[in-house]
């Protein structure tokens, strides 16, 4: 099998063809998938190993000691020959991964070959092929839980133990100094705990890639904007906690940790840092200094961790396993996201190279994993997301002339600005009643928009027989369950995108249409109504071959505290947005897509999803956050036959083929559809004619939205798999 191993004396790295382990009682033969690259220590131990025997000396004053002492025992030339053995020796390399049980060692029988197990430790999580496992070093990796994802679960248990050292509590603020990988793990765990976080990191992006994941607030650690966070949060007082997650020969996080602490606040370290501390400022505050070891109690504990003898649950609650365990199963629920920080995935083979790159510099990345040869069938098998089956029947006709009535689930602001404003005037229908979760914003929404009633009862609205149709427009979370229930009762239903945000969620309104036999449903897939794009389309005509579409959506940054950021909740801003642009592509190229591939860019939510169509085409999606806000939002172009079709916008477009055609130019208020889409919904309802988009077409761009999410954990592209 491979490893990858140091020499500590030269500094070299390499993968090594070594003996397979044998697989030993008391634990079990893994065999990877993927392993992940600590970017703080193992970076360090290979910046050292580049150093010379001075700077080797400087940097661990800890081992001179040893050596010293050694010399004092056993003389100069046998303390000399051990020195010069032992750093002219290969020493591997890695502490966490995941994969695949290969063998069971006798006294296991808590997992079985083919299961799927993270694994800790220096010694056993190793950046190997093949690996043995002590039973108190492993466990199991929930259902649902991508390899890769799992590979996190060591650094995200120490980072755990940092956090209980720290012993936070609800309502609490916490400071976190460093936000590389350890810092950003931290700052998720705080925030799900109920701790407002307020990092520090000298990285601009690191920052705001802490922000999008729970923090109140980022910067700098000489910038103003962080000690008046501080203040803000705290009324003054200081944080409750500081978390020293940084490295590196600076004694500045020790002095700002004392800065922004209150009286008698704890002050816990975690990385590697400099602890001078200034005594007066920790003695005036009587701070508490904790240090957190590694992964838990029963670390460094060879009778825990070699031999496989726990500590009793009421003497200790959490150990080394036990916080393994527990940080998986946060992020199976999704309370913690670790796709974010994955900057890069190399393959193993590549392992020198991915080392040279980040020790010098060129890989900026907050995560970086090995993917393995020979992984985990679910990881080498291309993974698919079902596309369900639907039955489609055309709804009865209303009575004639009887306007339509609507109510409105959510009065929110795409709601107030996008959609009521085209249904006040139109003739035909009646704003019968809107629904929120506050009776002063129903009241609002009834005042200005002319609702003839407004609730926060929605069980009562359902239940009125006179009611036609219910629009949804809340929060991405609640949509499925809303628009499942809207069906139950009967009701056509308008729901904002998304339509779902799991698989399951997707399958419970289905099952909802065919419990009730009511499929009147519509998604707010606005833009193929846009009247510029379909004339446009009409231009370019139809096509014999294969088309290539390209999509920029130069999305931009979000404000901070929009709740878009909740994406233990409400999912990622692709998952709420991205409908949209699959939909205009599919109805560009007038067909479902068959798979997906997607890649996230490193640190940001910028993505490139690639959708693949039964006749070869393809449709290539940017979706970028860090562009400028100068530049458009959209920009298509769609090549086929000969033909160019460009949109630039909705505000121009042109077609380029034997004669070519060029819009003129839109005033600045885009029209992006929505109100031609609601004619077509409201006709439909009354006429109880087909709805404006299939529902084949619906679920299709659903299923290839919850793809992306999928893709970017599997690291290959997704299936599209029709169901019957």
């Amino acid at each position: 099998m491979k490893q990858v191993v140091q020499n500590y004396k030269s500094g070299e790295l390499a993968v090594l063809d070594v003996p397979v382990p044998g697989c030993k009682p008391g634990g079990v033969l893994v065999r990877s998938a993927f392993s992940l690259i600590s970017t703080g220590t193992e970076l360090m131990k290979v910046s050292e190993a580049g150093m010379s025997m001075l700077g080797k000396a400087r940097s661990r004053p800890d081992q001179v000691a040893k050596v010293m002492q050694s010399v004092a025992t056993n003389g100069v030339p046998a303390t000399y020959r051990k020195v010069m053995g032992k750093l002219d020796s290969y020493t591997p390399l890695g502490y966490s991964l995941c994969g695949v049980v290969e063998q069971v060692g006798s006294g296991i029988d808590d997992v079985k070959v083919g299961d799927v197990v993270a694994c800790a430790g220096n010694e056993h999580a190793l950046h190997a092929e093949l690996n043995w496992v002590p039973k108190n070093l492993y466990a199991p990796v929930p259902d649902g839980l991508a390899p890769r994802h799992a590979a996190f679960g060591t650094v995200g248990s120490i980072a755990m133990q940092g956090v209980r050292r720290g012993e936070p509590q609800l309502g609490d603020v916490a400071l976190v100094i460093g936000l590389g990988l350890i810092g950003q793990l931290v700052v998720q765990l705080l925030a799900a705990s109920g701790v407002r976080v307020v990092g520090v990191d000298p990285d601009p992006a690191r920052c705001e890639l802490a922000e999008r994941l729970g923090a109140a607030a980022c910067g700098d650690p000489g910038a103003a904007a962080v000690e008046a966070a501080v203040a803000e949060l705290t009324d003054g007082h200081g944080v409750d906690q500081v978390y020293l997650a940084a490295g590196g020969g600076s004694n500045q996080p020790v002095e700002l940790a004392a800065r922004l602490c209150r009286d008698r606040g704890r002050v816990v370290d975690i990385g590697k840092c400099r602890l001078d501390l200034p005594w007066n400022a920790y003695y005036e505050k009587e701070l508490d200094v904790r240090f957190s070891r590694s992964y838990g109690p029963g670390r460094y504990d060879p009778e825990y961790e070699l031999e496989g003898r726990d500590y009793p649950i009421g003497y200790v609650r959490w150990t080394e396993r036990r916080n393994l365990a527990c940080f998986l199963d946060l992020v199976a629920r999704g309370s913690v996201d670790v796709e974010p920080l994955v900057s890069h995935v190399a393959d193993f083979d590549d392992a020198v190279e991915t080392y040279r790159r980040l020790k010098d510099g060129d890989l900026k990345a907050v995560a970086v994993l090995f993917r393995y040869p020979d992984a985990h069938p679910a990881e080498a098998e291309a993974p698919a997301v079902a596309v369900p089956a639907v039955a489609v029947r055309q709804g009865p006709a209303r009575t004639a002339g009887s306007p339509v009535k609507l109510a409105f689930v959510g009065a929110g602001n795409y709601a107030t600005s996008m959609l009521l404003p085209h249904l006040t005037q139109r003739e035909g229908l009646e704003l019968s009643t809107v629904v929120t979760t506050t009776a002063l914003s129903a009241a609002n929404a009834r005042r200005k928009f002319g609702f003839a009633d407004a609730t926060t009862d929605l069980d009562a609205v359902l239940g009125d027989k006179s009611i036609d149709a219910v629009f949804v427009v809340t929060r991405h979370s609640s949509h499925a369950e809303l628009t499942r229930k809207a069906l139950l009762a009967g009701k056509a239903v308008f729901v904002e995108k998304p339509l779902a945000l799991t698989e399951d969620e997707l399958a419970g309104v289905l099952a909802a249409v065919e419990e009730s036999g009511n499929d009147r449903l519509q998604v707010g897939f606005n833009r193929r109504f846009a009247p510029l794009l379909q004339e446009a389309k009409e231009r370019f005509g139809a096509r014999t071959g294969p088309a290539s579409l390209r999509y920029l959506v130069n999305a931009g940054r979000l404000q901070h505290g929009s709740w878009y950021l909740q994406q233990g909740t409400e999912g990622s801003r692709f998952a709420g947005e991205g409908g949209h642009f699959i939909d205009t592509a599919s109805w560009l190229l007038g067909a479902d897509p068959v798979s997906v591939y997607s890649v996230a860019a490193s640190g940001n939510e910028d993505l490139q999803v690639v959708l693949r169509y039964p006749d070869g085409s393809t449709a290539t999606i940017s979706y970028v956050t860090t562009g400028s806000s100068a530049f458009p939002k959209e920009t298509l172009d769609l090549v086929a036959d000969g033909k160019v079709l460009q949109l630039d916008d909705f505000v121009r477009a042109a077609v380029y083929g034997r004669k070519k055609w060029v819009s003129s130019r839109l005033p600045k208020a885009r029209d992006k559809g929505q109100n031609a889409e609601l004619a077509a919904f409201v006709k439909a309802v009354r006429t109880g004619g087909p709805m404006p988009v299939p529902l084949e077409s619906l679920v299709a761009t659903t299923a290839a939205t919850l793809a992306v999410r999928a893709g970017l954990a599997g690291g290959a592209p997704v299936t599209l798999a029709r169901t019957r």
